[in-house]
């Protein structure tokens, strides 16, 4: 058997893709300190935080694909580190972000604003820069789970965000006294989603996270018309009545052209903390099933816990996260999240490298 080569191994890399652009990996000089000797290979690759959670699989995926395609290969190193790449300016609002998700529902009371919320905090925890904007104008709940009230400041007519624990919060919540309606009419809502956008000093997001308000109003169509969204997330619980209402949301949804990226079940079973039996209070699977009808991705199931009502009712939701339990859940569904917008991506021709202007 012949002996590894250095271009054996290149073909290989020039057809890696980087999860976030879709493009060659070797292309965009994502690949360093490339070392073949006597059939060891080392290299260094580096990827973006917009998908730090599925670093662990993409590196897998990479050293598969070079024990498979180069043969002789003894041994496989790859180290992985942090790429910057900055975001463009998305829409005429310029949001600086990579990625914008709209958290939608059909109906009230599905835990639409906790499930925002988690996967928000949970993708700052992974090392992701992360955005939540608070878009139930009507209802705006993301201040009280958490645990924040203060007036955002205004500086060179920008507002500047809430910092939670390094995640940027933007919510009319943090505008209106709290107990005081907010009484709009569509132009006046469309108005106030333009400003939270474009005036909130984002800085560089990976990923903005959107809180709609329930059911199917204007928002979703302000939005679609303000920046390109990357895709919805539908939540929902399982009984009937509360899917007839998440169908509905991702009617609305493809009529407004945003790709639905996934439905999560909330509520979805209970396990009782002294015999550890399970409960499923509303029925269970009733999401996962539809989503298989509806040809949508379904992100995951959520337990009907104590700790996150109590802990949201306290402002304190974050604190869910010290619940190996809950954590784990909270994980698996914004790894799902992620996958399904790597997978989009990938899925996608190559896209060119972008043309460099010379002046």
């Amino acid at each position: 058997m012949n002996a590894p080569s250095l271009q054996q191994v290149e073909r290989v890399l020039r057809q890696f893709r980087d999860p976030e652009t879709g493009r060659s990996v070797w292309d965009q000089e994502q690949v360093s300190d490339l070392e073949l000797d006597q059939g060891r290979l080392r290299l260094t690759l580096s990827l973006t935080s917009h998908s730090r959670l599925l670093w662990p699989e993409i590196k897998q995926k990479l050293e598969r694909q070079l024990r498979e395609q180069v043969p002789g290969l003894e041994e496989v190193e790859i180290r992985l580190q942090e790429y910057h790449r900055p975001p463009l300016k998305l829409g005429q609002v310029g949001v600086p972000a990579k990625s914008v998700i709209a958290v939608g529902s059909g109906k009230g009371g599905v835990g639409k604003s906790t499930i925002a919320a988690v996967l928000a905090t949970g993708l700052q925890r992974a090392g992701c820069k992360v955005g939540l904007m608070d878009a139930d104008v009507y209802g705006p709940s993301i201040p009280h789970l958490l645990g924040v009230n203060q007036r955002p400041m205004v500086q060179d007519n920008r507002i500047e965000p809430i910092v939670v624990q390094g995640l940027k919060v933007m919510s009319m919540g943090f505008l209106v006294p709290r107990g005081e309606a907010v009484v709009w009419r569509g132009p006046m809502l469309h108005g106030a989603i333009m400003q939270f956008l474009r005036d909130t000093r984002w800085e560089e997001l990976d990923y903005l996270i959107i809180d709609m308000p329930p059911g199917t109003g204007d928002v979703a169509l302000s939005l679609s018309q303000l920046l390109p969204l990357t895709g919805a997330v539908v939540v929902c619980t399982p009984q009937d009545v509360a899917l007839l209402d998440a169908e509905k949301a991702i009617a609305m949804f493809r009529k407004v052209n945003i790709p639905v990226l996934g439905m999560v079940e909330n509520m979805s079973y209970f396990v009782c903390p002294q015999c550890q039996a399970r409960h499923e209070l509303f029925g269970h699977g009733g999401a996962r099933k539809r989503a298989k009808e509806l040809q949508v991705p379904f992100l995951g199931e959520v337990p009907l816990n104590v700790a996150i009502r109590t802990q949201g009712d306290e402002g304190k939701l974050i604190a869910c996260w010290q619940d190996s339990e809950l954590a784990g859940v909270f994980e698996q569904l914004c790894r799902e999240l992620v996958r399904q917008i790597v997978q989009r991506v990938l899925q996608g021709p190559e896209p060119p490298l972008p043309q460099l202007t010379v002046l």
